[in-house]
């Protein structure tokens, strides 16, 4: 039977590639990591079981979901070659079911994040367009005791001021001001390791299912209700 439990020994792998992260100290170890890397493999594939029984993903393979370890220095500020963390994303299926689930496994820094990560401009005016007429049904959500317990406030980055077309002093321009919608959850390392872990980022996750269905709604109509074609 698999192990669908956080292992001691994937947390370790990860503290002990964050004090050696170099390209031979991980060939050496090439074996630990991918039984750190089934390890996980083995906790999203349980995930997704469990998530497609409240929820129709578009992920189906756990390997295929999970982030490289390895760092594309090309492009980055970070030189070192492997990111000590082990992460996934998990997208809802089909277009009329909006927002997506992330996961941050890392000694230190574990957390969950669920939500809008980077709405394209259309998107993103017609979320703001909602917030401008229904405001109030977003601080019912947003303050709903489910989202207040187990989220406590609506992250992600803001512009500078109001984004244009946008009245600076609407009263809920703070929520207007929003360029990511994002809903985020810490663990300790102590709680990642529990037997009863996987039980509640599926819980965490289900339990945003209002945000989601009205940001679902919000997304497949125009400002008329009418269904998007």
């Amino acid at each position: 039977m698999k192990n669908t439990s956080i292992l001691p020994s994937s947390i370790t792998f990860l503290k002990n590639l964050e004090k050696n992260n170099n390209r031979d100290w991980f060939a050496d170890h090439k074996e630990s990591y991918l039984e750190a890397q089934s390890n996980m493999i083995n906790f999203v594939e349980e995930l997704i079981t469990c998530m497609n029984s409240h929820d129709i993903l578009d992920n189906q393979s756990a390997k295929k979901s999970l982030y490289r370890i390895y760092n594309d220095v090309r492009f980055s500020k970070d030189k070192l070659p492997y990111k000590p963390r082990f992460a996934f994303s998990l997208q809802r299926a089909t277009s009329s079911k909006r927002g997506g689930y992330y996961v941050n496994i890392q000694p230190g820094n574990n957390f969950l994040a669920c939500g809008f990560f980077s709405p394209n401009p259309v998107d993103l005016k017609r979320i703001r367009q909602d917030i401008e007429i229904n405001y109030k049904e977003w601080y019912a959500i947003l303050d709903s005791k489910i989202i207040k317990e187990n989220f406590v406030v609506l992250a992600g980055s803001k512009v500078l001021t109001s984004p244009r077309g946008f009245s600076k002093d609407h009263e809920a321009i703070d929520l207007i001001r929003h360029k990511q919608f994002i809903l985020r959850h810490v663990f300790t390392d102590q709680e990642v390791l529990q037997p009863d872990f996987l039980h509640k980022v599926d819980t965490l996750f289900n339990s945003v299912r209002p945000f989601f269905d009205y940001m679902s709604s919000v997304l497949t109509t125009d400002l008329n209700g009418e269904t998007l074609v």
